[in-house]
């Protein structure tokens, strides 16, 4: 794969641009406490992280990635609904860029490639964590994971950006941290970079056969900027 002919950077969000689980963690924690079930570690929700909040809040609910079958809809409902009351009463001060994004992103719109955010995290949570960063006007179009009917790994969210932007397929690049950013990837035909230091349920990002892989935000600038 070559970078020539990629105008389109399509990027998840958690585990890729920020590190945000810290946040999340504490979210899921004041859940799991008003449910009178035990917290965990950070380093434990981080696995569970990827696929949305509704299978954060099954896997929290489970104690394990694995979700308990006998979980009613209404108890993970009520969950949620409780979830997101915390998530949206935190300050997400803890929430921060990963290295070399801040400037990496500006280098990159100013090298003239058009940015587009696809991530999983509901997206009303997503427009005030872009504008404390500072990076609302760097992308073209953001869709969280509630934005249509399905989220990655579904193909659709990936495939609407590029019908949207006007751009083909093979003109983007779709780059994130979890398998689920991959799959999506190979499902729209789109040519795909993994980040190993997201999260990525403690597997190896290069597992899922990325078309490349990087250890560092930087190592892809380098890549992409050449």
């Amino acid at each position: 794969m070559t970078i020539d002919n990629k105008k389109l950077l399509i990027f998840d969000f958690d585990g890729t641009l920020i590190d945000s689980v810290p946040d999340l963690a504490d979210a899921a924690n004041i859940m799991l406490g008003q449910l009178g079930k035990p917290s965990y570690p950070i380093d434990t929700i981080q696995e569970w992280v990827g696929n949305g909040s509704r299978m954060l809040v099954e896997r929290a609910l489970s104690g394990s990635i694995e979700v308990d079958p006998h979980l009613s809809d209404a108890e993970v409902e009520a969950a949620e609904r409780l979830f997101f009351d915390a998530y949206a009463a935190h300050d997400t001060s803890k929430t921060s860029a990963y290295p070399d994004v801040e400037t990496g992103l500006k280098q990159l719109t100013d090298a003239g490639f058009t940015l587009a955010l696809v991530t999983n995290k509901p997206i009303r949570f997503v427009p005030d964590i872009l504008a404390s960063l500072g990076w609302t006007s760097y992308f073209a179009m953001v869709l969280g994971g509630d934005s249509l009917s399905v989220k990655k790994p579904d193909p659709a969210p990936l495939l609407h950006v590029c019908e949207t932007l006007q751009f083909d397929p093979t003109q983007a690049l779709m780059i994130g941290d979890s398998i689920n950013d991959i799959q999506a990837g190979k499902r729209a035909n789109i040519d795909t970079v993994g980040l190993s230091y997201g999260y990525n349920y403690g597997k190896d990002i290069r597992d899922s056969q990325p078309n490349q892989a990087f250890d560092s935000f930087k190592a892809l600038l380098d890549w992409v900027l050449k």
